[in-house]
C-alpha cells in the first residue's frame, strides 16, 4: 500500500525557502567553525532531544547538550573544565515562532581546595615550607571519600521563561544544600585514582539532582559531567575528501558477506574516531507539561554558549583571576540539528551562523535550497560510480531545486509527526512530546526512515544514525517512498526521477547502536578513564 503525504502549503513553501536547512552531513559539530575551535570550552558537539526511554518516564523530555570536543582521556593535568566566564543555554520554543519561550542557564565556577589549593610540608625539620601541590587530586577518590581533590566545580542554573535577553529568570535551588549551587564531578583521571568504571558512575551518580523548576509541578533531574562521547564517525576519511566509498559494502549492515556495492565501506568500529573521546555532557530532564506551553505538543530546542565581548588578559595572571571580562554576552555557539556548519554551511559564513538566532535563518537561505556537498560528492564519485556499474548516470545529486525535501525535513518538520503549532522555518531541533518513546532494546538507528517515529529527525537519541540517515537524506532518499507503520509513504516533496541514487544505502562505515549508551538519565556512558 502506499499513501500520498500532505504536501506543505504554498505559503509555508515559499518562506521556507527563505531560510537556512538545518540539514546534516558526515561530521559531528566538533571544531565546526573558524572561531569557535579557538575556543573548545564554549564548542558544543553534539544536542540530544527525546522523549525520556527510561522505565516509568514516559512523561519526560530529556534534552543533552555536550561541549568540550575530542578530549582525550590522559588529558591531565588539567583536564576539561568547562569555561568560568561563559554561560551555557538550552533553548526551547513551545509555540513556533523561532524565539525561545523557556531557557536553562547553566553557569560555572571552579575552585581549589581551602581556597588556596592541597599544600605539602617540604623540607627537613627546620626548613620545611608549604608547597602547593601541581595535581587536581592528591589521593584516591570514591562516593564516600573526596578529601583527596584539590580543585572542584560548581555551576547555577537559573530558567528563563520568556525571551533569554528580556524573560524573566528563576534561579534553581539544590535540594541537598538549599543554596543554588550544584557540584560537578571530576573527570575520569584514572582507575588509581577512582579504582574502576563502576566506582567513577557510582561516584558520579550522586551529582545527579532532583530540582524543582518554577510554575512546574513535577520535579525535573540535572546532571552535568564527564561522558564517553556518545557519537560515532569516520572523522578523519570523511574530511580528507570522503577517502572511502560511502555506499554499504555487504548485502545488509554486518553482514560480512561483500555483496554491497562493489569495494563499498563494511560496518566496523574501527571506523569510528571518536571511539576513544570524551566530552562533558549538559543533561536535563524536564516534565513534558512543563515545557510545551500552550502549542500542539512539539518543541524546537538547540543549545548556544556566550561569553562577555571584551576580555583583557592578566598580565599577572593567577588562578583567580587569569583576565578581566566584561561587556554584553555575546553567542559563540550554536546546535540544533547535528552536523549543520561542518558542510553545509559554507566557510565564510560558518561564524556567522555560530553566533545567529533561529529567527534570523534567512540569511543562510542558499545552502538548502542549493546545496553544495551533494554536488561535491558527485565530482568525487560520479565517474567511479559509472566505471564500476557500467552505466551512465548524468549526475548523483538530486536535481529538484529548490530543495523543498530538505526544507520540510529540518525547517518546517512533517505535519503530523514533529511541525509545531506554528510554522516558522527555522533551524532547530524538532521534537513531538505526545509520540511514546521507543523502548530502547527496539529502536531503529535510523529513526523515522527505518519505520521509529521516535527516533531521529523527531528529536534526536544517542543511538540515532544521523550520518548515515544525513547522508541518505542530502542525496535524495525521501524523494522514494519511506516506510511507515509498515507501509510505503511517498511524501510527495520530489520524485524518484529526481534523485538517481536516492535509495542508495550512503554509510560512512562507523557503526552505532542505542546499546552502547545507558538505558536511564543522564543515558551517556562512564566516560573512559585517563589510565587503567
Amino acid at each position: 500500500m502506499r499513501t500520498h503525504a500532505k504536501h506543505l502549503s504554498l505559503s509555508i513553501v515559499a518562506g521556507a525557502l527563505g531560510i537556512l536547512s538545518a540539514l546534516p552531513a558526515h561530521a559531528s559539530s566538533h571544531r565546526e567553525a573558524p572561531n569557535i575551535a579557538r575556543m573548545p570550552t564554549v564548542d558544543s558537539t553534539d544536542f540530544y532531544a527525546f522523549n525520556s526511554y527510561e522505565a516509568q518516564r514516559g512523561g519526560y523530555v530529556t534534552v543533552i547538550a555536550n561541549y568540550i570536543p575530542l578530549q582525550d582521556p590522559y588529558g591531565g593535568p588539567n583536564y576539561f573544565a568547562m569555561h568560568p566566564d561563559a554561560k551555557y543555554a538550552i533553548h526551547i520554543d513551545n509555540d513556533g515562532d523561532a524565539i525561545e519561550d523557556l531557557t536553562y542557564v547553566f553557569d560555572f565556577s571552579s575552585a581549589l581546595a581551602g581556597g588556596d589549593g592541597i599544600a605539602l610540608n617540604v623540607g627537613p625539620e627546620g626548613n620545611t615550607k608549604s608547597i602547593a601541590v601541581p595535581l587536581k587530586n592528591v589521593g584516591p577518590i570514591s562516593a564516600s571519600d573526596q578529601s583527596a581533590a584539590n580543585f572542584s566545580e560548581s555551576y547555577t542554573l537559573s530558567v528563563v521563561q520568556g525571551p533569554m535577553a528580556s524573560g524573566t529568570s528563576t534561579p534553581v535551588t539544590n535540594p541537598m544544600t538549599s543554596t543554588e549551587n550544584f557540584a560537578k564531578p571530576l573527570d575520569y583521571i584514572g582507575n588509581k585514582t577512582f579504582t574502576s568504571p563502576a566506582a567513577y558512575q557510582q561516584y558520579s551518580d550522586q551529582f545527579v539532582y532532583e530540582v524543582a523548576l518554577p510554575n512546574c509541578g513535577s520535579p525535573a533531574k540535572v546532571f552535568v559531567g564527564q561522558r564517553k562521547d556518545p557519537f560515532v564517525v569516520n572523522l578523519g576519511k570523511t574530511f580528507d575528501l570522503v577517502n572511502y566509498v560511502p555506499v554499504e559494502g555487504d548485502s545488509a549492515p554486518g553482514a560480512n558477506d561483500g555483496e554491497g556495492f562493489p569495494g563499498g565501506i563494511t560496518q566496523d568500529t574501527a571506523n569510528d574516531d571518536l571511539a576513544t573521546k570524551n566530552v562533558t555532557a549538559l543533561a536535563l530532564e524536564l516534565p513534558k507539561e512543563c515545557v510545551t506551553g500552550e502549542g500542539n505538543g512539539t518543541i524546537g530546542t538547540w543549545t548556544t554558549a556566550w561569553m562577555p565581548q571584551a576580555r583583557i588578559l592578566n598580565p599577572r595572571a593567577n588562578f583567580a583571576k587569569p583576565a578581566v571580562n566584561g561587556g554584553a554576552l555575546v553567542q559563540v555557539s550554536r546546535l540544533g540539528n547535528p552536523l549543520v556548519n561542518e558542510l553545509v554551511i559554507g566557510l565564510k559564513d560558518k561564524d556567522t551562523f555560530s553566533s545567529a538566532h533561529p529567527k534570523d535563518d534567512g540569511q543562510f537561505a542558499d545552502y538548502v535550497t542549493h546545496p553544495s556537498l551533494p554536488e561535491l560528492l558527485n565530482i568525487l564519485f560520479k565517474d567511479a560510480v559509472n566505471q564500476t556499474l557500467g552505466t551512465n548516470i548524468e549526475t548523483l545529486a538530486p536535481t529538484n531545486f529548490p530543495r523543498i525535501d530538505l526544507v520540510t525535513a529540518f525547517l518546517t518538520g512533517f505535519e503530523g509527526v514533529n511541525q509545531l503549532a506554528t510554522v516558522t522555518p527555522s533551524e532547530m531541533l524538532r521534537l513531538n512530546t505526545a509520540i511514546t518513546a521507543t523502548p530502547q532494546e527496539q529502536q531503529s538507528t535510523f529513526g523515522v526512515v527505518g519505520d521509529d517515529l521516535a527516533g531521529f529527525p523527531n528529536g534526536r537519541r544517542p543511538g540515532d544514525d544521523v550520518v548515515d540517515i544525513a547522508l541518505r537524506v542530502v542525496m535524495g532518499r525521501l524523494c522514494y517512498p519511506i516506510p511507515v507503520a509498515g507501509n510505503d509513504t511517498d511524501l510527495g516533496l520530489c520524485s524518484s526521477d529526481d534523485a538517481s541514487v536516492g535509495n542508495v544505502p550512503f554509510t560512512d562505515g562507523a557503526p552505532i547502536s542505542a546499546q552502547d549508551t545507558n538505558a536511564q538519565f543522564p543515558y551517556l556512558a562512564t566516560p573512559l578513564p585517563g589510565s587503567q
